[in-house]
């Protein structure tokens, strides 16, 4: 439980007045358990883990997750790194997802959820992924699972949701992503709801990363040589998560758009005012407290079109930007899809080298 004190110290904070005021929901991009106490102390109702940030949890306590690898090596003798490093990630998880079971209580399931990443190693497999993330959820009752915005990744949404899983889509920055994993969403929930089964405890979200599509598209312009105003870039993750939001409304999608992956301040003063998830990192979470700003509702403000016409110039933002730029078969091979799998993979691998070093240290 947070100190009561230190929470209404926040009071009338900027992100405590966002949270209070508006239906736009506040989550951690953090499992660390210090991060994640004083996010809740703002407002926050939902944490988020990938393999980079049960990484970055582990290195900032590194002695006793050290000693912790160690016992569980000793515990299971035929395990491989792989099985060892990932049983730590499940307990980093867990211990952050018991921070937030008062949420989870107080908003019957829609919020105070933990979000667990599966394994990117398994992502060639819908029922692998699938498997996967009904194991998670099975861990604790507020667990919802990361599954990836690829061809495969959309066929094991449905399968999951399917299953009973809440599904956080990751590895998703664009338009024609949210759309086809939405709607993946959407066929899982009416397969259970033409069996017969519950879907009221049911509160999926659909991320799209506006700061690596922002990331990516710098990197095209750089590469095509394209003269494109810098201050417009800053606005190509906004752009898409404000038409994705609209079109969930349209399509009557129940699942929430996220934002992850922060970049600017505009990932957060636009995007605030609707049923949605802001789920920026601690770090951006301190500056958007320290900036003074009152926020106000933006989400529906459209873009300025000189900026969007700007961008439009950009071939991957079209992509990014249409609701038809990207068909499902093309998703894997999106820059950015592409540059984001392999940081979780690398991830992975250092996951792995820690608990190497652990179990069979050098001499």
């Amino acid at each position: 439980m947070v100190d009561t004190t230190e929470a209404r110290t926040h009071v009338g904070s900027p992100l405590h007045t966002m949270t209070q005021t508006t239906p736009t929901a506040l989550w951690n991009d953090s499992a660390d358990p210090a991060e994640l106490r004083t996010a809740i102390a703002w407002g926050a109702v939902g944490a988020t883990c990938n393999p980079v940030i049960a990484l970055a949890a582990i290195r900032a306590d590194q002695r006793r997750w050290e000693t912790r690898i160690a016992e569980i090596a000793a515990e299971r003798p035929t395990a491989g790194e792989s099985e060892i490093g990932w049983r730590v990630v499940e307990e980093v998880s867990l211990e952050a997802a018991r921070l937030l079971e008062p949420a989870f209580a107080e908003h019957r399931g829609r919020n105070g959820r933990l979000s667990m990443q599966t394994d990117p190693r398994l992502r060639r497999s819908a029922s692998a992924l699938a498997d996967q993330a009904e194991y998670f959820a099975s861990l604790a009752p507020n667990i919802i699972v990361k599954i990836p915005a690829t061809a495969v990744g959309v066929e094991a949404i449905e399968e999951a949701t399917y299953r009973g899983v809440n599904i956080n889509v990751t590895v998703s920055f664009s338009v024609p992503q949210a759309m086809a994993a939405g709607h993946a969403i959407e066929r899982g929930l009416r397969r259970r709801e033409d069996d017969g089964l519950d879907v009221s405890g049911i509160g999926p979200v659909v991320t799209i990363m506006v700061g690596r599509l922002d990331d990516w598209l710098k990197e095209v312009v750089a590469r095509d040589g394209l003269d494109i105003d810098p201050g417009h870039l800053e606005w190509a993750g906004v752009a898409a998560v404000k038409r994705a939001y609209r079109l969930f409304q349209e399509h009557g999608l129940r699942a929430r758009v996220l934002a992850a992956a922060y970049r600017n301040q505009l990932q957060w003063t636009e995007l605030v005012g609707g049923d949605l998830v802001l789920s920026p990192p601690f770090g951006w979470q301190q500056k958007f407290q320290a900036s003074g700003i009152e926020p106000t509702s933006r989400i529906d403000v459209p873009v300025d079109t000189e900026i969007i016409s700007s961008l439009e110039r950009i071939t991957d933002f079209r992509r990014a930007y249409e609701p038809d730029g990207m068909t499902p078969s093309e998703f894997d091979d999106f820059g950015a899809t592409r540059k984001t799998l392999r940081q979780f993979l690398a991830a992975d691998e250092e996951l792995d080298q820690l608990v190497r070093d652990v179990i069979t240290p050098a001499p």
